[in-house]
């Protein structure tokens, strides 16, 4: 039987270990485990690759510890404006989302977009307005909105009167969710969502919903989720750049994702990925102080990370003997 595998990001913006208390780390950690099992359930039964990374980062969104949907960021003027793709690596397929602000979930908007089989990419009202018509559930913009995210504007406005942006950390500027996963009839998908970075221009909009910049997928390749600063993903075509260094230059998936994450990096910035190829196996480089992450391996072995270290969780059921 074909393997099936499953790996996240919840955004490559960890804060230094000492500044969060440890039941901090370890409701980030259970979050991401949650989310693990929640796609993992799908593929043991069965499901596409698109249902269980689409399963996977609402969870992630609903979880007040990673920037997409339930504590996003904020942008300049104190609002959330929320981005999200979703792409079928069997078909190609795909649906994004941006600068939305009443869709409890971004990433189902994006689905929703993809099997409405149209346009590609909605922005702004149309897109609150295609979610609310496709029946998913909306809230007010104040329901995202936590006390981290509110800090976390005054300190990168205070930044920003100081001129020292640049110097802020990862956490306080961005972050993103993602998830890759490989299926039981070979098929691979990819899902990122996010809130954006902290203090961001009015109307700004990332690499997560950008097709072959922050999110991509095609079978028998690789599929990828994206983490950092959006405008370096979008220059770098980085998601497709990693499935043209794997499927025309014969690069390990290991070796194309480290590549272009370091040529991110060249430019100052940190980044991050996930990404899953057509054996299951899984690779999450990233150039930050730590980048939370997980997944199951084919043999059903769950791992979860915020740091350098990895820690084994569980077995789940349904794994390779």
């Amino acid at each position: 039987m074909p393997p099936i595998a499953l790996a996240l990001h919840g955004g490559c913006g960890t804060l230094p270990q000492p500044e969060l208390p440890p039941e901090a780390w370890a409701e980030a950690r259970t979050d991401i485990a949650a989310a693990l099992r929640a796609g993992w359930a799908v593929l043991v039964a069965g499901g596409p690759a698109v249902d269980a990374v689409e399963a996977t980062v609402v969870v992630l969104e609903d979880s007040p510890h990673f920037n997409a949907g339930y504590g996003a960021a904020l942008n300049t003027d104190g609002e959330h404006e929320l981005d999200a793709a979703i792409m079928d690596g069997a078909t190609l397929r795909a649906g994004g989302v941006c600068a939305v602000r009443g869709v409890r979930n971004p990433v189902k908007a994006a689905r929703r977009l993809m099997d409405a089989g149209g346009a590609v990419l909605l922005t702004g009202p149309a897109a609150d307005a295609f979610a609310r018509d496709a029946g998913l559930e909306m809230v007010a913009p104040t329901w995202f909105t936590t006390e981290r995210r509110l800090a976390n504007l005054q300190q990168m406005k205070a930044r920003a009167a100081a001129g020292t942006t640049a110097a802020a950390s990862e956490a306080e500027k961005h972050g993103t969710v993602g998830a890759v996963a490989l299926d039981r009839a070979g098929n691979l998908a990819a899902a990122t969502s996010t809130g954006g970075y902290t203090n961001k221009p009015a109307g700004r909009v990332g690499d997560s919903p950008i097709i072959g910049a922050g999110t991509y997928a095609r079978n028998d390749v690789c599929a990828v989720s994206g983490t950092g600063q959006g405008e370096l993903f979008i220059r770098h075509v980085a998601g497709h750049e990693v499935a043209s260094l794997v499927a025309y230059r014969r690069l390990s998936l290991d070796t194309a994702t480290r590549s272009v994450v370091e040529r991110i990096g060249g430019d100052g910035m940190g980044a991050g990925m996930v990404a899953i190829d057509a054996l299951g196996n899984i690779v999450a480089p990233f150039n930050t102080a730590g980048m939370y992450r997980g997944w199951v391996l084919p043999s059903g072995d769950l791992h979860v990370a915020t740091h350098a270290d990895v820690a084994f969780v569980a077995r789940l059921a349904g794994g390779a003997a």
